[in-house]
């Protein structure tokens, strides 16, 4: 009989292990999913979800999983579809996430398939080329591409109309050069543009600020401009805006996570009370810092309503230049 209770004990023993004290299941495994290849700044969105939440006393703790695949479309389908209700699954995503549900790069997809569950900061567009480049200005760049589009290769993450061609767009258009004509190549995420110009594979990079401070400290990237209103404080203040090199380009990003249609109310409001309270506590700034991201805090029907307001942005945009819409 001993044996028996034995053998119950043992397959019971696991299965009580999963509740706590008062009786409460213990937290699920949760995890934020990174819908592009390793090193760049989606990345770099879920490692601060990671470092804040365990920063916050409580807080459930994340596990980072890579999920890349068509800029993002891959991650997109996956918990729309066949992982839809998971209650501890968080995908990262970007302004250019926005931008192509805009432009139908997801199919008929659209904001209202996911659960949007909070923005942690803003990221800028940037330029930059090798440390070694001859292009020691936005202007010396731009009037190279004036004298020969297909002279200087750049390196965008995703194709025509993605947010890094759009950033590039917007600046040579005001030089009077047809956009169309840039030679470019397209790459799957920041980190395979940073890889791609330190073999010589491209001469430029059009991508974000928080990517470029990941490799302009090694001393082998220039940054050439910044997309912002002003200035950035920190270790990027002395580039100067686009503006200030006389092309008026201002591109910000915001960076976050969203979760499956089909989760619970519960869990999606119990996601979104723990990044409001994340953002809150009083080391968030510093680690927003260190991600290379700037103040700009959104949860639930909040940043839902901004995704909506930004895609109708995006539109616009699509039009003016053009670009294939479904």
């Amino acid at each position: 009989m001993m044996a028996g209770v034995k053998r119950l004990l043992s397959f019971l023993l696991p299965a009580l292990a999963l509740f706590c004290l008062d009786g409460r299941a213990a937290p699920r495994a949760a995890e934020c999913l990174i819908p592009s290849k390793p090193g760049g700044a989606m990345y770099l969105t879920c490692r601060l979800a990671q470092a804040a939440l365990a920063d916050s006393p409580g807080a459930p703790q994340l596990a980072l999983r890579y999920l890349p695949g068509g800029v993002g479309a891959v991650a997109w389908h996956t918990l729309a579809s066949r992982r839809r209700a998971e209650p501890d699954t968080l995908v990262a995503f970007s302004g250019g996430s926005i931008l192509n549900l805009a432009q139908g790069k997801f199919g008929k997809a659209s904001a209202a398939d996911v659960r949007w569950v909070a923005a942690f900061g803003t990221d800028y567009g940037m330029i930059a080329v090798p440390a070694n480049s001859p292009y020691g200005s936005l202007r010396d760049l731009v009037e190279a591409l004036r004298r020969d589009p297909k002279r200087v290769v750049i390196g965008m993450s995703g194709t025509i109309g993605s947010q890094d061609w759009i950033k590039m767009a917007l600046l040579v258009r005001q030089a009077g050069i047809d956009p169309r004509q840039m030679r470019f190549v397209a790459l799957e995420g920041g980190g395979e543009q940073f890889v791609a110009m330190q073999a010589g594979h491209v001469q430029a990079v059009s991508g974000d600020t928080s990517e470029a401070l990941l490799y302009a400290g090694a001393a082998n990237v220039k940054v050439l401009a910044v997309l912002s209103e002003r200035r950035l404080p920190g270790k990027l203040a002395g580039i100067p805006t686009a503006r200030e090199q006389g092309y008026d380009v201002v591109w910000p990003v915001i960076r976050g996570v969203w979760m499956g249609p089909g989760v619970a109310d519960a869990d999606y409001l119990r996601w979104v009370a723990a990044f409001a309270r994340m953002e809150s506590s009083p080391g968030f700034a510093r680690l927003r810092e260190e991600a290379g991201l700037y103040p700009f805090s959104l949860t639930g029907d909040a940043l839902r309503l901004h995704v909506e307001r930004s895609i109708e942005t995006y539109d616009r945009q699509a039009r003016d230049f053009n670009l294939r819409r479904r």
